[in-house]
């Protein structure tokens, strides 16, 4: 069992309305001779930070950092399908780079961001201040767990840096209302504050280990050195690819720890995104969950699934029928790639339970829901193509994260059970085959983008995960195949929904520059989000980006 997820519910139990509520203070309080009064509740403190990240980090039906990162991109879009995701045009404008100062849904992961750095503040300040030993923890755990919430609190910043850039720097919960408000740091200086708060903590944080599931841990901070350095010539002005590689070499040869032993990739293509992905051998760093114990689920099914999606899985979740691959997104997937068959959902769909056809809700009520590669509404005639023009079946659909099926089904005549770890999957932040990617990225970077024997192998040995032994000498990449292009292609392929996808088009230069589907080229100042025009309106301290 997942134990850290019941301490994990506790303490959004304990802190219930801040989980939605986005119109409180980004600060939780938190007053030293009224809690920590032992262990537990020092515990509770450190772990609280977690059940936010949820809310921010992943797709979990609020406005975080995940929506941002994504819907902006070359390959997931929520186009209006019918009646539903019209949404205010919200979408529309991810997708075609029109946002503005005021967007709500900016401002909101700002809120959500700033918020978690807030709930980071409170306990370091409070045990970097008070009497451990009254508090029933040693002087070590203490460190432990500061070094910990320093290394949380850097992810934060570096996705804050990631959507906004130039951005304020708060180390210390407000002691009172008339504090002067913060000033903004350029995002050079954010990004040498990260760098420095990492390496200063990363010796002190607990090794991944089975006890650290769903925590930060030394592991993740070398994986975040990685993203850091990776990025460092957007967000520094200065190519560090070398440091890419040393820090990605830390985390291959264990130097941080493993999750299920020594950390490795895993040998099959869905180990990480079924609800047992708690015993993956390469996830570094994950928003952990468990239904049975703690009632606390994934968020993904609210973007993602369509309205009848229960009876495709078997299992008691829906959602809004929102988020679509892009068309086109899926043919980039060889036939003979086995992705495309295990993370997507594609032509007629069929009910688990019985075999018998799964039938639409809206534009196609009474008839077979087939979700097709392409967005209009041809039940109308309609040949336009854009993301006005959807249906319900309009889209590719999510399928990598699979959540089991929770009543006995039926599958090509064979009964399946329930799945006794239904609703349990966990949400990886960082695994161990994007790491393999940056480090051949690094490599062919300082190759002049040519790829080495080493950036093939690194790359070939996710991908052979892919292909049938039969399949694979065609599909395997070598020395003059992998060029920077395909690299960024294979890239797209293999971290399809997990968040990476702006950061990769801004660092080959193609975020704003490209075009794809109905999607036309932006501008440069597009990379990078404005500074959410009610935040400014609270801190004149703060300075709006370029071209807002």
């Amino acid at each position: 069992m997942k134990n850290i997820v019941k301490i994990l519910f506790l303490a959004c139990v304990i802190n219930a309305s801040s989980c939605t509520n986005l119109d409180e203070n980004a600060y939780d309080i938190i007053v030293a001779d009224d809690f920590y009064k032992n262990k537990n509740e020092v515990i509770s403190a450190v772990l609280r930070p977690y059940t936010h990240a949820n809310a921010w980090i992943s797709p979990s039906g609020q406005d975080g950092w995940w929506r941002p990162a994504e819907l902006s991109a070359d390959q997931l879009a929520w186009p209006t399908k019918g009646r539903h995701g019209e949404d205010g045009g919200k979408w529309k404008r991810l997708h075609y780079h029109t946002w503005t100062v005021d967007e709500g849904g900016l401002n909101n992961a700002w809120v959500l961001m700033y918020w978690g750095v807030g709930l980071c503040n409170s306990p370091i300040d409070i045990l970097e201040k008070s009497d451990v030993a009254r508090m029933g923890i040693t002087d070590a755990e203490k460190n432990e767990f500061i070094a910990e919430l320093k290394l949380l609190r850097a992810l934060h910043y570096l996705k804050l840096m990631d959507l906004f850039g130039n951005i304020p720097i708060t180390t210390k919960a407000p002691s009172s209302a008339e504090e002067p408000l913060p000033q903004p740091s350029s995002t050079k200086e954010v990004f040498e504050f990260i760098e420095k708060e990492i390496l200063a903590n990363i010796d002190l944080a607990p090794k991944l280990s089975r006890a650290m599931l769903g925590r930060v841990s030394q592991a993740a901070g070398y994986a975040m050195l990685v993203e850091l350095y990776l990025n460092a010539e957007k967000w520094s002005g200065q190519p560090r690819w070398d440091d890419c590689i040393a820090a990605a070499d830390k985390l291959i040869s264990g130097a941080g720890g493993g999750l299920n032993g020594a950390m490795a990739l895993d040998p099959n293509l869905t180990d990480s995104y079924v609800p047992t992905n708690d015993m993956s051998k390469e996830t570094i760093f994950s928003i952990a969950y468990d239904y049975q114990t703690a009632d606390f689920e994934p968020g993904f099914p609210g973007e993602f699934y369509h309205f009848v999606q229960s009876e495709i899985y078997g299992g008691g979740r829906t959602g809004n029928n929102g988020i679509v691959l892009i068309p086109g997104v899926f043919s980039q997937y060889n036939e003979k790639d086995l992705r495309k068959k295990e993370w997507f959902l594609s032509g007629p769909m069929v009910r688990f339970v019985d075999g018998k056809i799964v039938q639409g809700s809206e534009e196609y009520k009474g008839e077979q829901l087939v979700f097709v590669d392409y967005i209009r509404r041809a039940k109308s005639g309609g040949t336009s193509s854009t993301m006005s023009d959807g249906e319900e079946n309009s889209g590719i659909r999510f399928n990598k994260y699979k959540l089991g099926n929770s009543i006995e089904g039926t599958v090509n005549g064979v009964k399946i059970p329930a799945n006794a770890n239904y609703n349990n999957t966990d949400w990886n932040v960082y695994r161990l085959s994007w790491i393999y990617f940056a480090k051949a990225e690094a490599l062919m970077r300082k190759n002049g983008g040519r790829a080495s024997q080493e950036a093939v192998d690194l790359i070939n040995s996710c991908k052979k995960r892919a292909f049938s032994d039969v399949d694979w000498s065609e599909a395997k990449y070598t020395t003059s195949t992998l060029t920077l292009d395909e690299l960024l292609a294979e890239r797209g392929r293999e971290f399809i929904f997990e968040g990476f996808r702006r950061e990769d088009l801004i660092r080959f230069g193609k975020f704003h520059t490209a075009t794809w589907w109905d999607h036309k080229p932006s501008s440069e100042n597009k990379t990078m989000y404005p500074i959410p025009q009610q935040q400014i309106s609270m801190n004149p301290n703060l300075k709006q980006n370029p071209g807002y």
